[in-house]
């Protein structure tokens, strides 16, 4: 049971949660996934299982794309609808004007750093800030530099909705950004541009690196698919996961040699630059391994090894 899943995570489980499903869904103790979502969050999920779970460095720093619907008049202690009110909800909210929107959304796009909020599974001193912050404590945190390719209203959604009863409303984005960026900050820091509190009450990741939701199954149709014996419909190989890194093609002497950890000499020069991952595979287009490219000795080494020798 060796590839790669794209899970459409569902609201209320936690990314390990859906890992433990999989697990026991496919009877296989090696599954993991490439990048966390809040257990409020929906969507694209990259599950790896077998010996595809060796590939999860290459997938993990993909960049990501979300739809969003932040909540301007007041802010939560964990930035999203699941945490505790700790900002009085402002009145008459929705009286910017879409060019004092536009302005708040374009300061943030581009390179900016993020602090990363207490409620977050980043580790400071081995411990994940989560697990500080359900103590009652707050730990200096170092801001991340991010990068936001896109934020934008979304769709004819975009324009502001109409006031709640306690004085909110809610509006729509889009976003695109590198891996690492919390949405939730992201939010937090529009609101403080237009001087009021926001969190975020709905996120759906539609997009990671090149999977996106249009291949992703949810764990009840992994479910049926697994007792129809037609896993392998919706089963991406290891070799088309990380299709994106250039590759050489291995004889079945040279799959050996890769398969002992041997590095491979390349008759001619190519165009990988040094250390250049790339991937290993057979005549069949099976992936061996991953391998880095040593431009001076002109060898691929490899570092990532996923067939084993017969």
């Amino acid at each position: 049971m060796d590839g790669v899943l794209i899970i459409d995570k569902p609201a209320g489980m936690t990314s390990h949660d859906v890992v433990a499903r999989v697990r026991r869904i496919l009877g296989e103790r090696r599954v993991g996934h490439t990048g966390t979502l809040d257990p409020f969050a929906t969507g694209v999920l990259i599950v790896l299982a077998g010996r595809a779970t060796r590939l999860a460095q290459f997938l993990s720093g993909a960049s990501k794309e979300y739809e969003a619907i932040i909540r301007l008049g007041f802010s939560t202690d964990t930035g999203d609808l699941t945490g505790r009110r700790i900002t009085q909800a402002q009145e008459k909210t929705n009286s910017w004007s879409e060019a004092e929107i536009e302005a708040a959304l374009a300061s943030l796009r581009g390179e900016i750093e993020q602090v990363p909020p207490m409620y977050s599974a980043k580790k400071i001193e081995g411990k994940k800030l989560y697990e500080f912050a359900r103590r009652g404590e707050e730990v200096e945190r170092k801001p991340v530099r991010v990068t936001i390719h896109t934020l934008e209203l979304s769709g004819d959604v975009g324009k502001i909705s109409p006031q709640h009863p306690d004085g909110s409303t809610d509006i729509h984005v889009r976003v695109a950004c590198s891996a690492g960026t919390y949405v939730r900050t992201l939010a937090e820091d529009f609101g403080q541009r237009l001087g009021v509190g926001a969190h975020v009450v709905e996120l759906r990741r539609t997009k990671a690196g090149d999977f996106d939701l249009q291949g992703a199954t949810t764990l009840e149709q992994l479910e049926e698919r697994v007792q129809q014996g037609s896993l392998d419909d919706i089963l991406i190989t290891a070799d088309v996961a990380v299709g994106f890194l250039p590759c050489v093609s291995l004889t079945s002497q040279e799959v050996r040699r890769t398969q002992q950890g041997l590095p491979l000499k390349l008759e001619s020069k190519p165009a990988f630059a040094e250390a250049d991952w790339v991937r290993m595979r057979d005549e069949s287009g099976t992936l061996v391994a991953v391998g880095a490219y040593d431009r001076e000795a002109e060898l691929v080494r490899p570092r990532v090894v996923l067939s084993l020798e017969q």
